[in-house]
């Protein structure tokens, strides 16, 4: 794939209306999912699953792309499509995710590193032929006493950036993913200066590592209060200071900023998307890459059989998603719109 190839994707994520579901759970976290309905996490139930999210109609109206995990993008629909294609007919872009998850930083206690470099370039190559065109790299930063440290923000923000570096040159978008945790009780003023620290370096990097800014997204986290924290912040605090930390750091060759939800229930994700694009005026589009917070209304319907529902509950948050991406969205439509009485 070449550059324009590579831009092209990243545009088409990113397009105005949509966002990406992020499918990408790995085994042990849908495991935990899957036990909030008592559903036993075989193979076949992953399968059916993500077969009723991906075969939702009409969900290429507001989803562009859809990350899938390593079983998933090998897995086939109940007619015998492979997920990938099965995704292409929908119009969405088939991705993947390619790290090996974040494991503990020797001698760093409380802190971890985001591993699997190693391989990787074999690793992209297979993903290409099972048809991925872009990819994705968490690194998690917990915010406590006294991390996180320079080492920890350095070994992760370099892992992204060498990351960021072999998928381009494989011919892939990457989503560049630094998650500071909701985890803890700092307050937002907190939140916003470790954000901006490692936002820093991660395009220090990637600036180092020769990245083309043009060619990936960032999913950064949003800047919140840490999810024990005495002192609340309102949604316009938390759209205000997100978009406040990405102006100071974010170039504007990056076409587009996909938020994670971190741990946010479905309708304060929506609600924070919502109020940054009703402030506007940035270089990049606001979109979301939402994994629990599209899929657990779905998970809760679907409840292991009822595939409509499902569909319903998915379409449903992926609209209030679609029209908070222009700042259209409203709490009446959390009232007018239940999935129940939504067509699949």
């Amino acid at each position: 794939m070449n550059a324009i190839d590579l831009e092209t994707t990243a545009q088409a994520l990113v397009a105005p209306g949509k966002g990406i579901l992020a499918a990408d759970e790995s085994t042990s976290t849908i495991a935990k999912r899957f036990q909030t309905i008592d559903l036993p996490s075989t193979e076949e139930n992953r399968r059916a699953y993500r077969d009723m999210l991906f075969t939702t109609p009409n969900l290429g109206d507001a989803i562009s792309g859809v990350i899938l995990f390593d079983e998933t993008i090998r897995q086939k629909a109940s007619d015998g499509t492979p997920f990938p294609e099965l995704l292409w007919q929908q119009g969405i872009i088939p991705g993947i995710k390619v790290d090996k998850g974040a494991k503990p930083l020797a001698r760093f206690p409380g802190e971890k590193v985001t591993e699997g470099l190693d391989g990787l370039r074999g690793r992209l190559e297979e993903y290409v032929k099972l048809g991925a065109r872009f990819t994705k790299w968490r690194a998690v930063i917990r915010i406590g006493d006294g991390i996180p440290t320079d080492i920890s923000v350095a070994a992760n923000t370099h892992a992204l950036a060498r990351f960021a570096a072999q998928c381009q040159e494989s011919g892939l978008v990457p989503i560049v993913e630094p998650e500071i945790l909701m985890e803890g009780g700092h307050t937002i003023q907190r939140c916003e200066e470790v954000t901006e620290t490692v936002l820093r370096m991660v395009f220090r990097e990637l600036a180092g590592h020769r990245v083309s800014l043009g060619q990936m997204l960032l999913k950064p986290n949003m800047v919140t209060p840490g999810e024990h924290c005495p002192q609340p912040a309102s949604v316009l605090e938390v759209a205000e200071a997100t978009l406040r930390c990405l102006r100071r750091i974010v170039p504007p060759a990056v076409p587009g900023i996909v938020f994670l939800s971190g741990g946010q229930d479905d309708v304060l994700a929506t609600q924070h998307l919502n109020v940054m694009n009703q402030i506007g005026n940035t270089p990049w589009q606001i979109s979301f890459s939402y994994g629990r917070a599209l899929q657990e209304p779905a998970l809760k319907a679907w409840h292991g059989s009822d595939v409509a529902a499902g569909q319903q509950a998915l379409r449903h948050r992926a609209e209030c998603n679609s029209s908070a991406r222009y700042g259209r969205y409203s709490e009446e439509m959390e009232k007018s719109m239940p999935p129940k009485a939504m067509a699949a």
